[in-house]
């Protein structure tokens, strides 16, 4: 027996009230759009976007990121079930969110914020994006450490000094706990990512963080594909499974993406005319005792 392997046996339910159970998943999830939310404000600030944004901003984000990842959970993975039964594709607290329908929701809610508010405010569609994906490689790594949390999508029986036994599940063999490799792995960019923002951005061209985030996010999804067991029993057969095959077009897009930034992009930074001064934000109220 190895003295590192890992008996994991963590109730995926940190307390209930009632009926409702209050799942570390959850908690993570709400974790990652908060610290998301302050990311932006503090790009905000520094490039003086006006933060009246910031709000519509987070909820663009939160209803893409719920309707993609669901959508893509239901007809990536179980089409013929959710076709069959479309009112249960509702049911989000049952679980099932998939992360490469919720990149393409993001893609086209992202999109629609920058043809909204990005002429008014100097910024485009790749602005937006070099910014997220800084903030949404952080949200990886917390939203894999809730899959940690509920002993689920780990990897094939392994040797290594540092398997998972996944009690829960029933398992008595250590597993390749797949769910901290991607988390690390995106702890790992987002590092990378942020420290290009904060000390390479006059240097960068726009496109440039994004598509660093596309090839470096989605190949490491890949390449952990190959150890992690199948999502659904009919990935069983497949030379490459669901989650390698939907990864190959946004490794693609991120290498076109960077090779055309850096050849032909423009400046990273905000360009704003000249004859246009920085939008005030509202003054706070007068009142004594209000901070």
């Amino acid at each position: 027996m190895n003295l590192l392997t890992v008996y994991w046996d963590v109730d995926p339910v940190i307390f209930s009230l009632g009926r409702i159970d209050i799942r570390y998943y959850s908690l993570f999830f709400i974790i990652a759009f908060t610290i998301g939310y302050y990311i932006f404000k503090y790009f905000f600030k520094r490039e003086q976007v006006p933060l009246k944004i910031l709000d519509p901003l987070l909820y663009t984000l939160i209803i893409g990121t719920l309707v993609g990842a669901r959508l893509g959970h239901c007809l990536f993975y179980q089409p013929d079930y959710y076709l069959a039964n479309p009112i249960e594709i509702l049911y989000v607290w049952e679980g099932g969110l998939a992360s490469h329908g919720g990149a393409v929701a993001l893609l086209l809610a992202m999109w629609w914020f920058a043809h909204h508010y990005g002429k008014k405010h100097h910024f485009s569609f790749l602005w937006i994006m070099d910014r997220l994906g800084i903030a949404v490689a952080l949200a990886g790594f917390f939203i894999r450490m809730g899959n940690l949390m509920n002993s689920e999508i780990y990897g094939n029986e392994t040797t290594m000094p540092w398997g998972f036994v996944f009690l829960r599940n029933g398992e008595l063999v250590p597993k390749h706990p797949t769910q901290l490799y991607e988390a690390l792995s995106y702890l790992g960019l987002f590092i990378l990512l942020l420290f290009l923002y904060r000390k390479r951005l006059p240097r960068l061209k726009e496109g440039t963080l994004f598509g660093i985030f596309l090839l470096v996010l989605f190949a490491a999804r890949f390449f952990i594909e190959y150890i992690k067991e199948p999502q659904v029993p009919f990935e069983e057969t497949m030379a490459l499974n669901m989650g390698q095959i939907l990864s190959i077009p946004f490794i693609f897009a991120g290498a076109v993406l960077l090779l055309y930034s850096i050849m032909r992009g423009k400046p990273a930074l905000r360009a704003v005319p000249k004859d246009k001064k920085p939008e005030k934000e509202p003054p706070l109220s007068s009142t004594r005792g209000t901070y």
